[in-house]
């Protein structure tokens, strides 16, 4: 007997071209880049199966210079395990919030214009020690941010806390909770690096030919790697949202931002000279880029009210 003018069996399974069958072919494995981009970080033995279908040629070039290829596979699991604790601590999502892209735009365009002004100054006027000037405030910033916004965010959250309604101050503290947590880490962390370096330096240096304490330094710096990669993996999240202060109030990102701007300032004032070039244009890239920033902020708390209904006693 036959149905509907088919065979007695009916149709070949799978069918032809469809090793699936009536379910959708799965979804192509995505890049490692993209793994990488998604905090999807895979495994060691999956990236060594990656690494092995390099070809033979490449190989040979990795072979000529091995160490840093031996290094990445002895640091890449600490720096995987990091990453995961990272996260915990300091969740991406978390740290995502509703932007105004009108916002975003003139940000981006103020930092555009602000590094192409700074790049113009140096060349026109800047000798070899304006540039190594500059090296060191960069470098300067990324080392004091995190301790800047320690100080500064309590303070700013005084402020909010004084202008809210009494009723409101009770959800502001319970928000807060993930803040301290997050501090405690980080901070814990930044100074766990150079205590549990100087205990590694002491102790080598008080017994030089021991054997037992020459394997506690080796050991040692598993968990001294572990911190570093804890510290600059969750730095960018941890400076972005002040350590989850940013979820008490809306208007608390552009408050400490104004506020760092002129901090990060004065301390690049206090430790060097003035940028290169006559007295206006010195004049003006000192205060031309915090005064731009500190206008932004005050351009996105006046949107915060108008469009969103978001001010700083509510």
């Amino acid at each position: 007997m036959t149905i509907g003018g088919q065979g007695p069996y009916g149709p070949p399974w799978p069918p032809p071209g469809n090793p699936y069958g009536p379910y959708p072919p799965p979804s192509p494995r995505p890049s490692l880049w993209r793994r990488f981009r998604a905090d999807e970080w895979p495994t060691l033995r999956e990236l060594l199966g990656i690494i092995r279908r390099i070809p033979g040629c490449v190989w040979g070039l990795v072979l000529c210079c091995g160490w840093p290829f031996l290094l990445l596979l002895l640091t890449y699991p600490l720096a995987r395990s990091a990453r995961r604790t990272s996260l915990r601590v300091f969740p991406v999502d978390r740290a995502r919030r509703r932007l105004d892209p009108d916002l975003v735009l003139l940000q981006k365009v103020r930092a555009g214009l602000a590094l192409a002004a700074s790049f113009a100054i140096l060349a026109v006027w800047g000798t070899s020690e304006d540039w190594a000037d500059a090296q060191d405030q960069f470098t300067l910033r990324l080392m004091t941010t995190p301790w800047l916004l320690l100080l500064t965010a309590p303070l700013v959250l005084a402020v909010l806390f004084r202008f809210a309604p009494p009723a409101a101050r009770p959800g502001m503290w319970a928000r807060l909770r993930p803040a301290r947590r997050a501090v405690l880490c980080y901070f814990g962390a930044f100074t766990a690096v150079p205590a549990l370096l100087l205990a590694m330096f002491a102790l080598y240096r008080e017994f030089p030919g021991s054997v037992p304490v020459g394997l506690l330094v080796v050991a040692l710096l598993a968990p001294v790697l572990w911190l570093v990669f804890f510290v600059v993996l969750s730095s960018p999240t941890a400076v972005r949202t002040a350590f989850h202060t940013t979820q008490v109030h809306a208007a608390l990102p552009a408050l400490l931002t104004g506020v760092l701007v002129w901090e990060f300032a004065a301390l690049n004032l206090a430790i060097a000279d003035l940028p290169p070039g006559p007295p206006l244009v010195r004049i003006g890239a000192l205060l031309g880029g915090p005064a731009s920033v500190t206008a932004l902020a005050w351009w996105e708390i006046r949107r915060l009210r108008t469009r969103f209904g978001v001010s700083l006693r509510g």
